[in-house]
């Protein structure tokens, strides 16, 4: 009977608790602390304009009619159709570039570069680096580093984490190996729209100054499905230059000298 009686007595005391307005709002509270808490941290890792684990752009100066496009993932077996649509237009872009994938199409990646374009930094597996240890984001970028410098001659300046991705370690990593973090003004979700939502999405969201990623490859995968961004691209590179823009490497865009 006692036992009943302390069971019914708690029982009691907590429907008291959900009745009691004032432990309402305090419960309230902390949901709203816990969300607001999960919010900042979700934007401190991958919020285009957070410099929370090291310094980032993610657009050029205002008043330029000019707009830099990216490309994830690369080099891939369709990369040079990527290279002939933009020669066709005469316009240069900027390719970061997958440690990995570079090693594996050397001969596409020296095109790149050929062809007058811009490579950054991918990282060399395509990990996401969210609760990964600071030396495994230090050494996984410097294989990336030595890859493209090694196949090409040329030596990155700037860097993109895979999924905008940054992590405690990107800030020492970006010091050690002189790279400037790149995000993006309008992602085209390519990878799961068709190519007219992607030219959609871009055309409606590009303002001045817009760096535009994309991609030519997905992930270390070794023969991707890059066709709606590829069409996407043809769509999205007229309809610019229609409208008055002129297109740059991420390095012109944000450095500019006229």
């Amino acid at each position: 009977m006692r036992s009943t009686k302390k069971s019914s007595e708690r029982d009691c005391a907590r429907g008291a608790r959900k009745a009691d307005p004032a432990s309402d709002t305090r419960m309230t509270s902390a949901v709203a602390l816990a969300s607001c808490t999960l919010a900042g941290a979700a934007w401190a890792v991958r919020g285009r304009s957070s410099a929370v684990f090291g310094p980032s752009m993610w657009h050029g100066k205002a008043g330029r009619q000019s707009i830099a496009l990216t490309f994830d993932d690369g080099p891939s077996p369709t990369t040079p159709q990527f290279l002939e649509a933009l020669a066709e237009y005469r316009i240069r872009a900027t390719f970061f570039q997958i440690g990995g994938n570079v090693l594996r199409h050397p001969d596409i990646s020296r095109a790149v570069l050929k062809a007058g374009h811009e490579i950054g930094n991918h990282s060399h597996t395509h990990l996401n680096f969210a609760l990964k240890p600071a030396s495994a984001i230090e050494n996984d970028f410097s294989r990336a580093q030595a890859a493209i410098a090694g196949v090409t001659g040329a030596h990155p300046t700037l860097v993109r984490a895979p999924y905008g991705v940054r992590w405690f370690g990107f800030r020492r990593m970006q010091a050690q190996l002189g790279l400037t973090g790149v995000m993006w003004s309008v992602i085209g979700l390519d990878w799961k729209l068709p190519a007219a939502a992607i030219a959609d999405r871009v055309l409606s969201r590009v303002r001045d100054g817009g760096i535009v990623c994309l991609h030519d490859g997905r992930g270390t995968r070794e023969t991707p499905d890059v066709a709606p961004a590829l069409e996407a691209v043809r769509r999205i590179v007229p309809a610019l230059i229609e409208a008055g823009y002129h297109f740059e490497t991420v390095s012109q865009l944000l450095w500019p000298t006229t």
